[in-house]
């Protein structure tokens, strides 16, 4: 048993769908079909009428509603009673993607260390749709991610606030000769292109369309896909081709001259940097953790 599938379920009844359903919990529709379909099979039941158009419920099915509606809040207020035990200790949980939790977090850490002192930080780290799930549902104090238009549609609630913290780039790389020249250039017909998958976050805005001006006749050549900008990072080292990654993940080798930014007709893309969180009680070190970082970033705007 998950404790998603239970919140599933109970998007399902509210939603009436499982398309729109699964549109409410951030997933594709086959994977919440499957997901039901675990709950089902864990409970030994048919809960939905898959005979039937709109979405119906078995006599199972309506019966079970009220009880994950009520499994779901006790499973919600054991954790806030075991939360409270512990709410003097000075620690918290920050759910982050993983190309941040390597190219920002570290120097962000030593940014906010004047308030942190020597209190803990968890910084839990995953690809975008499982990190943006777990601090949806509870797991974290925090979500550090990238914004773009579809994570601003999610987040956009009245429930939950954010701050701006920064702008980072996401520009194309490559390494350089030790005669300081590029080993790849946007003079070459075509170029070895190092890319994420494109059903990841950073996969998704990085498409061949986005990449180069209108009317460019530079070919990009998908040579790897790698979801971690660190690995993408190292491929570049190696000279195996140009990969587009956070400015700040190659900050150093960009100022050591080991990589180049190529300039255009390739394009460099801007993204913010936001960090969510729930409104309502928080712990002390939380709440005054927020208030801290509104006082800091604001005043550098």
């Amino acid at each position: 048993m998950e404790l998603k599938w239970l919140e599933d379920y109970l998007a399902l009844a509210k939603n009436g769908s499982f398309s729109k359903a699964a549109e409410a919990r951030f997933v594709t529709q086959p994977a919440f079909s499957r997901r039901i379909r675990s709950l089902e099979n864990w409970l030994g039941v048919n809960l939905v009428d898959r005979t039937q158009y709109p979405t119906t419920f078995t006599e199972a099915g309506s019966a079970f509603l009220e009880q994950a509606e009520s499994l779901t809040k006790q499973i919600y207020a054991s954790r806030n009673h075991l939360t409270s035990l512990v709410n003097d200790t000075a620690e918290m949980v920050v759910m982050s993607q993983h190309s941040l939790a390597v190219s920002f977090v570290p120097d962000w850490l030593e940014q906010i260390e004047p308030f942190i002192g020597d209190s803990l930080i968890r910084v839990n780290t995953d690809n975008l749709h499982d990190s943006l799930e777990s601090f949806l549902a509870g797991a974290g104090d925090f979500l550090l991610c990238f914004s773009s238009p579809d994570i601003f549609r999610q987040l956009d609630r009245d429930d939950i606030e954010t701050i701006q913290i920064t702008t980072d780039r996401i520009v194309p790389v490559t390494t350089v000769k030790p005669d300081g020249h590029p080993v790849y250039s946007v003079t070459q017909e075509s170029l070895r292109w190092l890319t994420y998958p494109k059903e990841s976050f950073l996969g998704s805005l990085l498409t061949p369309e986005c990449l180069s001006e209108p009317g460019s006749e530079l070919t990009l050549n998908k040579v790897c896909e790698n979801a971690l900008a660190e690995g993408l990072k190292a491929l570049v080292a190696k000279g195996y081709g140009v990969a587009w990654l956070p400015e700040s993940l190659v900050q150093n080798e960009l100022d050591e001259n080991r990589m180049a930014v190529l300039e255009s007709p390739l394009k460099s893309i801007d993204l913010d940097i936001n960090i969510y969180r729930f409104k309502g009680k928080h712990s002390d070190f939380s709440e005054r953790f927020w208030h801290y970082l509104s006082t800091l970033y604001e005043s550098a705007c």
